[in-house]
């Protein structure tokens, strides 16, 4: 009776320091030492330079191109497309579809060009590796760099020039419209001509004039047209002052109680000294967190309370925000009642109205 028996014999280990050896022999050296148990690999193109070829690699170059012109077209239209809003039908309206429709197709052209790429020109592989613990030796980290650059060879831009200057004007555009956004906002100042200062309270379009406290329908408003504890909403008393031409300018009218009031002006900062008339005080209404409107007002505690958010404003002591998430007191409107006995602005707000002013803490 006998017995086989079967020993397993362990492969001699390459040198790897042998010139005469390629990066592939290299490569798969060191997959067996990882290892790694290659079970399949396949070229796609394992004759170079076939038709086939030179068709998948000009669609992978059409897709970036793609990318390049849609994200050059969105750098356009974000630097000099009109964007101010305007009434009627203009271009301005284009502005945000045409930066939206641009952007998708730039990604767009990214995804499918990387994925033909990868499923049409690189080879496909399938490969068992065992894990192992431990740090990595000289060997290893040659072994790991070869492979590394391998793979960038598996690529195919050294061989296909053309296939990587069409990545490189395709995505190039793409960083720039990354940056463009946070460059853009840095390239003309906000407060230039103060244009973050001026609503429709400022009396240079009204003449010089001071600017009545109109209701929505343009009729200008009494002290007793507001009940002790009420408030009542306000827009500019010129043309189209209750329109989306002003936006930025209404404001909320508050009859304080005497004791309310009294707190109010001793608790006034410097910026807001002297904007309260008797009991009346104005603020904006645009809130300080996400611009929306904050007009719920409980009398008796004097709290105005934005429903977006749930920010909420301590009018007698400067709107000064107590919960919520923004972090700025409203801007209050500099008030007084004219000749005729009608609530007036003694000026524009002192500060800029709306949400995240970029030069405020």
């Amino acid at each position: 009776m006998s017995t086989d028996t079967h020993s397993h014999v362990e492969p001699e280990e390459v040198d790897i320091d042998d010139p005469r050896l390629s990066r592939f022999e290299i490569v798969r050296e060191g997959a067996r030492r990882d290892g790694v148990e290659i079970v399949h690999y396949e070229d796609p193109f394992p004759v170079k330079g076939t038709k086939a070829e030179r068709r998948m690699v000009r669609v992978v170059m059409a897709f970036f191109l793609l990318t390049g012109l849609a994200a050059t077209a969105f750098l356009v239209v974000y630097i000099w497309w009109p964007w101010e809003y305007e009434l009627g039908a203009n271009n301005t309206k284009l502005y945000t579809p045409l930066l939206g429709l641009t952007l998708g197709i730039a990604l767009l052209g990214i995804g499918f060009g990387i994925l033909t790429w990868g499923k049409r020109l690189l080879p496909k592989e399938v490969a068992i590796q065992d894990r192992h613990d431990g740090p990595s030796d000289r060997v290893q980290r040659k072994l790991t760099g070869q492979t590394m650059v391998y793979i960038l060879d598996e690529l195919g831009i050294k061989r296909r020039k053309t296939l990587g200057l069409a990545a490189l004007l395709g995505l190039a555009p793409v960083g720039a419209v990354a940056a463009a956004p946070l460059i853009g906002g840095l390239i003309k100042s906000p407060t230039k001509d103060a244009i973050l200062f001026r609503t429709g309270w400022d009396p240079a379009g009204n003449g010089g004039k001071p600017v009545r406290l109109a209701r929505e329908d343009g009729t200008p408003i009494r002290p007793e047209d507001v009940s002790v504890g009420g408030q009542m909403t306000v827009f500019p008393g010129i043309p189209e002052g209750a329109t989306n031409e002003h936006a930025d300018s209404p404001t909320l009218l508050i009859h304080l109680r005497s004791d309310d009031a009294e707190k109010a002006r001793a608790d006034a900062k410097p910026v807001n000294v002297g904007s309260q008339w008797e009991n009346f005080v104005a603020y904006s209404k645009i809130c300080t967190h996400a611009g929306c409107p904050a007009s719920l007002y409980e009398q008796q505690t004097n709290r105005l309370l934005c429903p977006c958010h749930q920010s909420q404003f301590l009018i007698t002591d400067n709107a000064r925000p107590i919960f919520g998430p923004a972090t700025r007191s409203l801007p209050q409107l500099p008030i007084t009642v004219d000749e005729e006995g009608f609530f007036v602005a003694t000026s524009d707000y002192k500060v800029a109205v709306g949400p995240a002013f970029w030069e405020r803490p």
